[in-house]
């Protein structure tokens, strides 16, 4: 065998546990994050230690020695705080959120292979040896029972039998056995005897070599399995036998009784518990599952396009086809919403990194701030987790630079001393909405509308309403920072968050009253690969509209049009009055409907147009489409956030909501000259780049 294809198992095994390591730091994190806010528990704390512990494991294998060393003092601080030998103060708490952050460090400069200075994280480790030398240090003798786990039934105890023999080289790989008895002494009472027939002489001896081994005799109300995850990091490492004694338990102080039979009868325990059945999973490459994503698209396409036809077909004389297609379509769609819940992840893996940002900036810019999160488990397509750490980065960055004040200046504005950073994020109506919002001074319209009168941003004596001074914080190059720095000044800012997350087919608001604080608000797509719309017809042209925008269709009558000066038209509806947007004039389309009493008004809700009403030609029909990019086939448009091919073959592009009623009105040669073009080519460009539209 090559010496390649020997090393490929290891390197992907090396991939995986970096993997690991990714998804035991954000539990780290998560958990430490409910400790330090007093909301956390016993088991809290074991969660943590599991954590480091499991790095530590894993690190050994790859001979990982720099993260070994710092997780071995890392873990024996927690073990310390665990077994109640050290306090959770402040000041500890703060040692282990620093050690934490440190451990990530480590972990990314060992997945990168970048090498580390030789004092890194150096003052760390100092200090949580000097926290364990002054702890006083005390266990209970191993034969004493423990402190009881959670979840752990003394009533119905049985006795097992642990026969535990380390390999010689499992010290080698960060395991201690002085750990697994401690977890053993959690589970019930403990015996154990140590066999040392195996210790050499001591001039033969090796110092990182294993000799020892142990028999332990354990009562406890658990069932076999929760002993075996005890050993779960060493069973490859190690000889281990388990074996439930609980019967010969009984029958030895009963041996001469006068019906030993019906003694061991009455005392012979219930049959064991059950284990619960472990959750089964297995770890699948992002590329085979984007490719999967992409197959099962072009799938509902050619479904589509079989539907289409089918509605051509006589049901009389091809009742099984027809049938056949219906269930193809209702496969189709399952399969879809199947690989799609498969993208899905919960936004906690980005939200968990927001604490260590916050920490890090509050101690550089010496104020006092927590963050608090909600609806960290609420699921959102792989795609668009990814892009969202820059956005939320730059947000929470800019509340604690700009929002928050410091300690001295909140107290006398009387607020409390420590700032709050509130981040969550919940389903709403198809999409997902991410709030960031804080306690801090707010706004200054008069400084933001002064500032962008300087920059040349606004005309100078402009008249803007709140909401419209309060957007200019997200044009480009635009900051009310005084000094340059580096975190803030430079106006690179909130323009990228909002461009960030246009891109991803979302919108971002604001919120801020002076003095109070301010609140972002990002409305974003729960998925970029597939959206339900309605497909509308506007002269010859054809577009989806997302369901979830739409409210309702109607076909106003006459005295519900109402002409406003400057404005357009609007709509009366039920003591409403709706702005208007005609689509043939923002795509310069001829031929359309242009009364909007021939043809359909939709009423359709985005976050920053609010309501407006859509005129179209003709609704022709619900579907589900698999979204196209633009950008990835032509370049962006503006009032179009994709494209999809319908089940005749044609393209139809998917409007940008909420950009409408911006472009709506501007009907000048140059423009009309403009948009026409665009729509044609992206059309074109769309269907070249996909096969079914050839």
């Amino acid at each position: 065998m090559s010496s390649e294809s020997e090393g490929y198992p290891l390197a992907q095994f090396r991939k995986t546990f970096f993997e690991e390591c990714a998804e035991l730091l954000d539990a780290l994190q998560s958990n430490l994050e409910l400790l330090s806010n007093g909301s956390g528990d016993g088991e809290t704390m074991h969660a943590i230690f599991r954590s480091v512990h499991s790095i530590k494991g894993g690190a050994g294998a790859f001979s990982l020695g720099a993260l070994v060393a710092f997780s071995h003092v890392f873990e024996s601080l927690l073990d310390a705080m665990r077994e109640h030998k050290i306090s959770v103060a402040p000041e500890v708490m703060q040692l282990v959120l620093r050690a934490s952050d440190a451990l990530a460090d480590i972990v990314a400069a060992a997945r990168n292979e970048q090498p580390l200075a030789a004092d890194f994280a150096a003052d760390i480790v100092a200090a949580m040896e000097e926290v364990l030398l002054g702890a006083a240090d005390a266990p209970a003798p191993v034969s004493q029972p423990g402190p009881v786990a959670p979840g752990v039934d003394l009533s119905g105890e049985r006795r097992y039998r642990i026969a535990f023999t380390p390999h010689s080289e499992m010290l080698q790989k960060a395991n201690e056995p002085l750990l697994l008895i401690r977890q053993l002494r959690k589970l019930g009472g403990l015996v154990a005897r140590v066999d040392s027939s195996r210790v050499p002489p001591l001039d033969v001896i090796e110092p990182e070599a294993a000799y020892l081994s142990w028999v332990f005799e354990l009562d406890t109300g658990v069932p076999q399995s929760a002993i075996h995850e005890v050993f779960e990091f060493v069973e490859d490492d190690c000889d281990l036998k388990i074996e439930d004694i609980s019967i010969r338990a009984v029958v030895a102080p009963v041996a001469d009784a006068a019906n030993p039979v019906a003694a061991v009868a009455e005392k012979t325990p219930d049959a064991p518990v059950a284990a619960l059945t472990p959750t089964q999973s297995i770890r699948v490459d992002v590329d085979k599952v984007d490719r999967l994503v992409n197959l099962v698209g072009e799938l509902v396409i050619t479904q589509a396009m079989l539907t289409e036809q089918g509605t051509l077909l006589p049901v009389d004389h091809y009742p099984a086809l027809i049938q056949g297609i219906e269930a193809l379509a209702q496969s189709a769609r399952e399969l879809q919403e199947s690989v799609m819940a498969i993208r899905a992840q919960p936004v906690k893996s980005v939200f968990a990194r927001m604490p260590r940002i916050v920490r890090d900036l509050a101690a550089t810019l010496g104020k006092e701030v927590r963050i608090v999160t909600a609806g960290e488990m609420t699921e959102i397509d792989k795609t668009v987790i990814e892009q969202l750490s820059d956005p939320l980065t730059h947000m929470i960055r800019n509340a604690l630079d700009h929002g928050i004040e410091g300690p001295d200046a909140r107290i006398a504005a009387g607020k409390p001393r420590q700032g709050t950073i509130h981040l969550s994020a919940a389903q709403r109506s198809g999409r997902i909405v991410i709030e960031v919002s804080d306690d801090g001074r707010g706004l200054n319209r008069e400084k933001v509308l002064a500032k962008a009168q300087d920059r040349g941003l606004v005309a100078a004596g402009a008249i803007l309403s709140d909401e419209e001074i309060d957007n200019l914080i997200f044009l480009p190059a635009f900051s009310t920072a005084d000094v340059v720095s580096n975190i803030s000044g430079r106006g690179v800012g909130m323009d990228v968050v909002k461009r960030n997350v246009q891109s991803l087919g979302g919108r971002i608001t604001v919120q801020s009253r002076f003095g109070a604080g301010s609140r972002f608000t990002l409305s974003l797509p729960l998925t970029l690969a597939v959206v339900d719309g309605m497909v509308v017809s506007i002269g010859k042209e054809t577009f989806i509209i997302p369901l979830t925008a739409i409210i309702e269709s109607l076909r106003p009558q006459a005295a519900d049009i109402h002409p406003v000066v400057g404005r357009g038209e609007v709509l009366a509806l039920r003591g409403e009055y709706l702005p208007l947007t005609h689509l043939h004039k923002c795509f310069a389309i001829e031929g359309a409907i242009t009364d909007p009493c021939r043809g359909i008004v939709i009423i359709v809700e985005s976050e920053s147009a609010g309501r407006v009403g859509v005129i179209v030609d003709e609704l022709l029909g619900q579907q589900q489409v698999v979204v196209k990019s633009l950008e990835a086939n032509y370049d962006p448009v503006d009032g179009i956030s994709g494209a999809t091919i319908l089940g005749n073959g044609r393209v139809a592009l998917i409007l940008d909501i909420a950009r409408l009623r911006e472009i709506d009105g501007r009907t000048d040669a140059e423009w009309r000259a403009d948009r026409q073009p665009k729509i044609q080519h992206a059309a074109v460009n769309v269907r070249e780049e996909t096969p079914h539209a050839a």
